[in-house]
């Protein structure tokens, strides 16, 4: 008997845990002023970002675009963490993922740390070009409420 209240207890509260997976949608506007030290501005650099996260499986999805760039993209990311005008780690390497045509679509498993960096706010997204090789676009990624 009390191997079976034990298991239903674990049962139960393996389902209340299931039921507490809160999905986040999140999105960044990608721009030059952004982007911390741009070595060639592009004035009609521009581009978006959005997605979800589920809290519980820490499972990321994004779809980026973007227009305008000096030329090609050669690497795209997720970093942080960092606040707006500061520069972080690499987090997720969203080019090697996805690729590197706009737009990409991908996921992948953020860390524990990741998923709390970003509903922090302290993740951002920035896209690279030959002629901006530190990043030509980028854009905080910010909760949508």
């Amino acid at each position: 008997m009390l191997k079976t209240v034990a298991l239903a207890t674990a049962i139960a509260v393996g389902v209340s845990g299931a039921a507490a997976a809160k999905i986040v949608r999140w999105s960044a506007n990608l721009d030059a002023a952004q982007e911390v030290g741009v070595k060639v501005p592009v004035a009609g650099a521009k581009g978006t970002a959005t997605g979800t996260l589920n809290t519980v499986t820490r499972k990321l999805t994004w779809d980026v675009t973007w227009s305008g760039l000096s030329g090609p993209a050669d690497a795209m990311h997720f970093h942080g963490p960092a606040p707006k005008g500061k520069d972080a780690r690499v987090v997720v390497n969203i080019g090697k993922d996805s690729g590197l045509k706009s737009p990409s679509k991908g996921s992948t498993k953020l860390s524990a740390k990741g998923v709390k960096e970003l509903e922090e706010g302290l993740l951002y997204v920035n896209v690279h070009t030959k002629e901006n090789p530190g990043g030509e676009i980028r854009g905080q990624v910010e909760v949508v409420k």
